[in-house]
């Protein structure tokens, strides 16, 4: 009955974190071909609002101010694709300051997508714990609100374009100094026919 009571005790004592951060209350997006700004939806519970969702679905509580059990990745994941950016605007405390808290976002990385936050951002009375953290859910909120469902092209793409337009170009100046050079040859006497004027024969 002693040890009964002791626990009880103790996880009254053990309050998540999370619990007593206060929830962000705006998250702007950017990147290739997206820019959004996210505001909390009047007259809807908070856990019902796209600025809810996105916010659970990117692992803001855990990179932030710690989560148990802990949902962060323990190393960076490979093919990540195009990269956004998440600024997330946070009440206080302390004081009626706001916080900004950058979030990389990785929406079409291979196996769900991606957020990074950098460890050591201000937030609340401490920074952040930062790390990695996936969400396979993550990308059809992020559709939803307006991101491509495919990545857009990259960089990669338009070299290539650009490349393929030089070789074009040089291969119609190629034909075009091939039929100069034959006109010019059709245009020049043949010295095998040229005779001689009559007063200089002997």
């Amino acid at each position: 009955m002693i040890r009964l009571i002791v626990a009880v005790a103790l996880a009254a004592l053990v309050v998540p974190v999370v619990a007593s951060a206060k929830e962000p209350s705006q998250a702007s997006i950017s990147g290739p071909g997206f820019s959004k700004t996210i505001l909390p939806t009047t007259g809807d519970e908070w856990g019902e609002t796209p600025l809810s969702q996105l916010t659970d679905l990117s692992g803001f509580f855990p990179s932030a101010v710690g989560q148990s059990p802990d949902p962060m990745l323990h190393h960076e994941p490979s093919a990540l694709g195009p990269r956004y950016t998440i600024v997330w605007t946070v009440p206080g405390p302390p004081g009626p300051a706001t916080h900004r808290v950058r979030q990389e976002l990785y929406p079409y990385a291979r196996g769900g997508a991606v957020t990074y936050t950098k460890p050591g951002q201000p937030i609340f009375d401490g920074t952040t714990l930062g790390g990695w953290y996936r969400n396979a859910e993550l990308k059809h909120t992020l559709v939803a609100l307006g991101l491509p469902a495919r990545a857009p092209s990259s960089s990669g793409g338009a070299s290539a374009a650009l490349i393929s337009g030089l070789a074009a170009g040089a291969a119609v100046l190629a034909a075009g100094a091939l039929f100069w050079r034959r006109q010019r040859g059709q245009r020049s006497p043949s010295t095998s026919s040229t005779e001689l004027p009559a007063g200089s024969r002997t």
